[in-house]
């Protein structure tokens, strides 16, 4: 039996980038599926700030139904499914596989995000929901303006977000999840620089009442008051598919791309936060409308 032909590309994860770059696909008449595993991390973002047209804000769940919506609107094909297995064929095309399925294309644009790390501590998700744990300062700095900021890291991973924060309003502590703070001598003198306090105590528990008041337990007993917490723990990033085939990445296994989006290996693309830069939704959906078209003018050409 004949092989049916391959698409004309996969768009692996749908969030703003992948779901963009299915739009942009549709529009330029390209057969495409999307594999969505339901885990963008729009999901997570109770009010987005900085997404321009709103000047309210919006939810990222509204954000992803928009875009679901939209997709839907020019017939793209999006399926539920955790995507496995990448393989280059003999070919040139690739085979993507899930648990149940496999597909062939000649091109795959991943758009797989990363993952927050959050911290292990009790109340952490609800925290988040509510607006009250943040993850990312460039997107909610301005929310934090006069306020009173709590920043947990790892050692002193949390040290560029706090100076970062320190921006918004003079009042950042800087606490560390285990144990004490260690820090460089340069590391000492752009703390002194600011008016970020380091807490040399480990954070043990972290609780919120539905007034938004965090409260944040240490190792010595002592409890500590603030509006809002920040937690710089980094990303987890979901690149594993490109790493099989070769791809290019940094140490943190952000993939690298060149001005098309394309990575180190021929007819794979990729876009958002699992491109290395600036993880905001509007990038990524930058990226995502410039890796459509270099993969219309591959295929066109």
């Amino acid at each position: 039996m004949a092989q049916p032909a391959p698409l004309d590309c996969i768009v692996v994860g749908a969030g703003a980038a992948g779901l963009t770059c299915a739009i942009y696909l549709a529009r330029f008449r390209r057969r495409v599926i999307v594999i969505d595993s339901g885990a963008s991390r729009l999901l997570t973002i109770p009010t987005s700030h900085n997404y321009p047209g709103f000047a309210g804000g919006i939810h990222g769940g509204d954000i992803l139904q928009r875009l679901r919506a939209q997709a839907a609107h020019y017939g793209t094909n999006v399926v539920t499914g955790v995507a496995e297995r990448i393989e280059r064929r003999d070919d040139g095309c690739f085979a993507v596989a899930s648990e149940r399925s496999r597909w062939h294309a000649r091109t795959v644009v991943l758009a797989t995000g990363v993952q927050d790390v959050e911290p292990g501590l009790p109340d952490v998700r609800r925290a988040v929901a509510q607006g009250c744990v943040r993850y990312c300062p460039i997107c909610d700095g301005y929310e934090a303006i006069d306020k009173k900021v709590a920043v947990l890291g790892r050692d002193t991973s949390g040290l560029a977000e706090a100076l970062f924060l320190n921006h918004f309003t003079r009042d950042v502590s800087l606490f560390a999840l285990r144990g004490e703070l260690r820090m460089s001598d340069e590391e000492r003198v752009r703390l002194a620089r600011s008016s970020v306090r380091s807490v040399p105590h480990a954070v043990t528990r972290l609780t919120f009442d539905e007034r938004g008041a965090m409260t944040v337990w240490l190792d010595n007993g002592r409890l500590e008051h603030f509006d809002m917490v920040y937690a710089a723990l980094g990303t987890l990033v979901n690149s594993g598919l490109a790493q099989t085939l070769g791809a290019r990445c940094t140490d943190n296994g952000e993939l690298l791309v060149d001005d098309h989006q394309q990575t180190s290996v021929d007819g794979l693309y990729a876009a958002g936060d699992v491109v290395a830069g600036l993880n905001q939704i509007t990038v990524a959906m930058g990226q995502a409308a410039i890796a459509a078209t270099a993969v219309h003018n591959r295929l066109r050409g």
